[in-house]
């Protein structure tokens, strides 16, 4: 049994907590936040007993814990995983990673160094359609891909204490906040671009708006990601790709959500799993269910039990998006095309 702390009990952190109450290998002992009090209540309204904590350091001295699950603001993201690390805890860590490549890079190392597990949220790589996508691009059903073009948009985010995600300063904007999922699946299906070319929106939030060009030999690849729409306008996460004899296309808000037509054959529902999670009672964020997000937790207690380093969202995977996501915003201020300059992670297709 997988003894964790969750570090920040705000609206991720609440996710994973209910996610923990469902994974049998796994146990919540512990909460850090600062809002103890308010952390006490959260807690009581999911059914779940823990201790609760001011401090990282107050939690490491009076609890035996196996796992810290950060889930704080990302500029505070570094400091944290740190700390655990050097605690001689496994760490799960929200994405992104951290602010700068530097930081990421230092992570990295010091994971290496301390021999300790580490995985980043980047669930897009555990999210069922999405990893039924993968599949499908494995299988050569349809040939090869051709095109790629994949969209994140949301209402500007308001759930957040102190409402951090705004200031671009502590989140990166959009661009490092939103659209990163979708480099990071990029990275994932395709490896690490040659190159990106960027546009986008900038406020006082950061890169509000990004569409990025990911240059790859033979391929177009697109994905476009913001949170500057109107209040109520909702969340939408969608692709559509282009094989040489069919076609793919997912949208979260459509039923089916995903479909795909072969050859001269009409257009049908593509089948996935769904991990039968149930759904978040946290009543904040852009999305419900629980899948990608019990997928990811559920791989790394798995990881952890039987003492195996996670192969999927690793630190250094984490910190490879990452390069890759500051060079887009790198591009988008500067109207260059900014080459990427890091170790190409394996492709699948």
């Amino acid at each position: 049994m997988q003894k964790v702390a969750i570090v920040g009990l705000g609206f991720m952190g609440t996710m994973h907590a209910q996610i923990y109450q469902q994974l049998r290998d796994a146990t919540l002992v512990a909460v850090v936040d600062k809002q103890q009090a308010k952390a006490r209540s959260a807690l009581a309204k999911l059914g779940l007993e823990a201790a609760v904590f001011g401090t990282l350091e107050q939690m490491l001295r009076a609890c035996e814990v196996d796992v810290v699950d950060v889930c704080l603001p990302t500029d505070l993201h570094a400091s944290f995983s740190l700390k655990a690390l050097a605690a001689g805890k496994h760490v799960f860590c929200e994405k992104p990673l951290a602010l700068t490549k530097e930081e990421g890079r230092i992570i990295a190392a010091a994971a290496k160094k301390a021999g300790a597990f580490f995985q980043v949220g980047q669930c897009i790589r555990f999210w069922p359609e999405y990893m039924a996508f993968e599949a499908f691009v494995k299988s050569r059903k349809a040939g090869r891909l051709l095109s790629l073009s994949l969209q994140r948009r949301a209402s500007r985010p308001s759930y957040s204490a102190g409402d951090w995600l705004n200031d671009g300063k502590r989140s990166g904007g959009a661009a490092l906040d939103l659209h990163i999922h979708d480099t990071d699946f990029v990275h994932h299906l395709l490896g690490a671009p040659g190159a990106v070319s960027s546009v986008g929106t900038k406020d006082p939030s950061g890169w509000s708006h990004i569409f990025t060009r990911y240059h790859y030999k033979n391929l177009v690849v697109t994905a476009e990601g913001g949170w500057n729409y109107p209040p109520n306008w909702g969340f939408q996460m969608a692709f559509q790709a282009v094989f040489e004899r069919g076609a793919v296309e997912y949208d979260c808000g459509a039923s089916p959500t995903m479909t795909v037509t072969l050859g001269g054959g009409k257009k049908r529902p593509l089948a996935y799993k769904n991990p039968g999670a149930g759904e978040s009672s946290t009543g904040a964020g852009n999305l419900s269910s629980l899948g990608g997000y019990y997928n990811e937790l559920s791989e790394f207690i798995s990881c952890l039990q039987k003492k195996k380093s996670p192969q999927i969202a690793t630190v250094d995977q984490a910190a490879d998006s990452l390069v890759t996501t500051l060079a887009e915003i790198q591009s988008a201020t500067t109207g260059r095309t900014i080459k990427i300059s890091q170790p190409k992670t394996k492709k699948i297709s």
